[in-house]
Formats: C-alpha cells, sequence, structure tokens
C-alpha cells in the first residue's frame, strides 16, 4: 500500500448524503470491478453494461485499463509494484465517482487478490457499495481471440511478465458475479450484470 507522502492536509468530510444523492440523480453509487484475463471480454460487457444503464436514465462512467494507461497511469509499467499501484489509484478513482452518486464501472485485468481486496477494504472503509465481477474465461479461448495480438507476442517472448502466460491470474473466490464468456454469448452475460445491479437496490 502506498504511503502518505504529503504533510499539513486534512480531510474535508463531504455534506452530501447517498440519501441526498438518491433524491437528487435517483440512484445510489457503487463501484462494479471487473477483472479477468485479457481478451476474457471485460471491456466489451463493460461497454455494453454502461449503454445500457445510460439507456435507462442512470448515471453511468466506464474506467477502462488502456485508457487510464494513457492518461492517470502513464508512468507505470507492468512489473508487481506498478500494477499494485495502477490498482490502487483507480481504486481511488472509482470510489470517488462512486461517491457522487454514479455507477463506476472499472474494467482492469487486476491478477493480484490482494490489490483487489485492497480496493474492496477502500470501498468498505468509505461505505461504498463494491461488487466484483469476474469475467472468467479459459486460457485457451482467451488466446484464440486475442484480438491485441498480446498473447502471441508473449508466447513468443516478446513480451515478459504477461498475465496468464508468464505471470499469474488469482482467481476471485469470493466475487460477488462470475460471468462466464466462453459459456454464454455477449447478450447474456450483459444481461446477468444488468439483473445483478438491478437487485442490489441502487435506484429509487
Amino acid at each position: 500500500m502506498a504511503e502518505q507522502v504529503a504533510t499539513n492536509i486534512t480531510l474535508h468530510e463531504g455534506t452530501v448524503t447517498p440519501d441526498e444523492l438518491l433524491k437528487n440523480m435517483g440512484q445510489k453509487g457503487a463501484t462494479l470491478w471487473f477483472t479477468g484475463l485479457s481478451a476474457s471480454g471485460k471491456s466489451t460487457i463493460a461497454v455494453a453494461v454502461e449503454q445500457v444503464l445510460l439507456s435507462r436514465g442512470h448515471h453511468a462512467y466506464r474506467l477502462d485499463g488502456d485508457n487510464v494507461r494513457m492518461g492517470l497511469n502513464k508512468n507505470l509499467g507492468f512489473s508487481p509494484e506498478d500494477r499494485t499501484e495502477n490498482i490502487r489509484r483507480i481504486g481511488e478513482v472509482s470510489k470517488l465517482f462512486a461517491e457522487s452518486g454514479m455507477i463506476s464501472i472499472a474494467s482492469f485485468i487486476s491478477p493480484y487478490a490482494k490489490d483487489r481486496d485492497q480496493v474492496r477494504a477502500l470501498h468498505k472503509d468509505a461505505d461504498v457499495p463494491f461488487f466484483e465481477c469476474y469475467i472468467d474465461v479459459s486460457l485457451e479461448v482467451a488466446e484464440d481471440r486475442d484480438p491485441k495480438g498480446l498473447y502471441k507476442k508473449a508466447r513468443a517472448g516478446e513480451i515478459k511478465g504477461f498475465t496468464g502466460i508468464d505471470d499469474p491470474y488469482e482467481e476471485p473466490t469470493n466475487a460477488e458475479l462470475h460471468i462466464k464468456t466462453h459459456v454464454d454469448d455477449l447478450a447474456t452475460c450483459v444481461q446477468q450484470v444488468i439483473d445483478f445491479i438491478d437487485d442490489q437496490n441502487l435506484f429509487a
């Protein structure tokens, strides 16, 4: 966990309560954390879920691994330490979005259980709903999809420390939602997520 470096700072507690946000926005904020191998379908499902929520008049925003690494986290690589810091930062951002009343949809490989647990704890401490969604796919299917050609490069030794090949992916053991994209089609997977969200009493 990153240590506090800045001094002489004071946390200003917000005055807007979740009940006030519910009355104003018609919903409570929460984070949906999509985790899974590269090419598992995380981003594809996240895009579709975001579109469904917006079409229903809900407030949602998607945070994607590649997009965040092009901006906020462009100074981070893929060492274990940098991956941990990557997830820590986006966990903080996701929490802030959720605290504002948004449905924050975070789509990140986030291969290490301890990092995901840290994000879960961060939300719990802030009393912000957090739902881990395991976007599951077999490695064989992920490699067959390989839309970015990353598995091929990893197998050829052109990429080192690639999750699922020469760096581990630690499967969730307590995820609130388990989606199997090598079993169900996209429409079914998206509906499973939407049905789950509807069951969480987030909307007025």
